[in-house]
């Protein structure tokens, strides 16, 4: 699966993007060279894309042969639309808690979860992603909105990647060599456990009061790749000031407590 959206529409950690990109013999791509690499290679009868005007683009290609344990599910409601990888154990549990049908997938849950968190608020959100039982990563665009909400479980079963494009855009995919082509050295496999929202930054869904640090990563060559991100064990948010993303994280959490 692939996402891209565009700079102002997601404002990823800084420490994702590396100067190296722009310095070494392979440059970012802008994300129309992006989108259209992953259509090329995959069998165009097997693959669709949905595109935003200039804020954003999902695709994805439908698994052959299917596979229950990492089906690949796209779907959109309300303006509302999502791509989700992997499988729910306790699926049946969270479609009566959302008083949903007993033909409704995962992508249609976690649409409706992320409707209930926006609208209505009755629980944080870390909380909603920890009842997420399974194997599973998403990318939901709120075209309504213009917001993007990304989640990767902690068990480590479903891999996602993000990067920086040319123009600065986010781009997020199951697909590690596609974000290598498209992002060259500001990549990173996003990580588990954690969630992104284009507002309130990234945060680990595990242990939401501590701060996130981000690592630099280091090629074989010695360059730095963007950063992976850790929990900062000893750090607590509510222990220290906090600024940019952390803060408007906070604040957004905060709200869905509040609304509780």
């Amino acid at each position: 699966m692939l996402a891209i959206f565009h700079e102002a529409f997601a404002h990823p950690p800084e420490e994702l993007n590396s100067p190296a990109s722009h310095r070494g013999p392979k440059k970012p791509k802008l994300p129309q060279e992006t989108l259209s690499d992953f259509i090329s290679t995959h069998d165009p009868n097997n693959t669709f894309s949905m595109s935003f005007g200039h804020a954003a683009v999902l695709a994805y290609v439908r698994p052959y042969p299917a596979n229950p344990l990492h089906q690949l599910l796209f779907c959109g409601n309300d303006d509302i639309y999502c791509l989700f990888k992997g499988s729910l154990d306790n699926l049946c549990v969270l479609l009566k808690q959302y008083g949903l049908s007993k033909s409704a997938n995962e992508a249609m849950l976690v649409i409706e979860a992320y409707r209930t968190l926006r609208d209505r608020g009755p629980y944080p959100a870390d909380q909603v992603i920890k009842d997420l039982e399974g194997r599973f990563g998403f990318v939901i665009y709120d075209s309504k909105t213009g917001t993007v909400f990304t989640a990767l479980g902690s068990d480590g079963g479903v891999k996602l990647y993000w990067g920086i494009a040319l123009d600065g855009s986010v781009v997020i995919s199951d697909d590690l060599e596609v974000i290598k082509a498209g992002c060259a050295k500001s990549f990173a496999p996003f990580p588990t456990g954690f969630m992104f929202h284009s507002e309130g930054g990234l945060m680990s869904f595990e242990h939401p009061m501590n701060m996130v640090k981000a690592m630099p990563r280091v090629d074989s060559q010695g360059v730095i790749c963007g950063a992976n991100f850790k929990v900062d064990k000893f750090t607590r948010i509510n222990s220290m000031p906090r600024t940019g993303s952390a803060a408007n994280w906070s604040q957004w959490d905060t709200q869905m407590h509040e609304a509780a």
